[in-house]
């Protein structure tokens, strides 16, 4: 199953595909792959929903990742105001 490059609508017909794979992983004889399957199993709805629809948080972890840079350089502002300013030049 290849998904990489593949539009939205493409992927979610591999859904059905994928949850049949998990179905597939949850009976098979070699125990790490049944774990991997349960795990998975759990994990199905989320999974899913990834193929499904194309949201991204990526944004918002490097806008978070750098806050923290700047906190950690920093080594404390004097006040909130300056940290504020700082974060504003430097993530726009």
């Amino acid at each position: 199953m290849r998904v990489k490059g593949t539009n939205q609508t493409a992927c979610r017909k591999h859904v059905a595909e994928l949850l049949e794979k998990i179905a597939q992983l949850k009976q098979a004889p070699f125990a790490p792959l049944k774990t991997l399957g349960r795990t998975l199993y759990s994990w199905r709805e989320e999974v899913a929903c990834m193929f499904r629809f194309a949201r991204s948080n990526g944004i918002t972890e490097g806008f978070h990742r750098k806050m923290k840079l700047i906190q950690r350089r920093a080594y404390g502002f004097r006040n909130f105001e300056n940290y504020r300013l700082r974060v504003k030049v430097l993530c726009g």
